[in-house]
């Protein structure tokens, strides 16, 4: 969180590559569990933000993944 607020943590934009594309978000704490899992079909974008009670997304299909940090694409190429 850039300033300390729990409310301004860094956003990650997803687009999703194909259908079936599931991001979920994970809690921090002394226990990490799933919070939250939504479902992406191709074309659809979902933006997220880190907070304090999320502290990690895992993607799973293909995704193409922006944030401040850079651009990353996740799942595998067809061949």
């Amino acid at each position: 969180m850039a300033d300390g607020n729990p409310g301004s943590g860094d956003y990650i934009v997803i687009k999703a590559l194909e259908s079936g594309v599931t991001v979920t978000g994970v809690t921090r704490g002394a226990e990490n569990r799933f919070l939250h899992t939504e479902k992406l079909e191709e074309g659809e974008v979902w933006i997220a933000q880190f907070t304090e009670h999320i502290s990690a997304m895992k993607v799973r299909g293909r995704a193409k993944l922006l944030s401040a940090y850079g651009e990353i694409e996740s799942g595998r190429r067809e061949k």
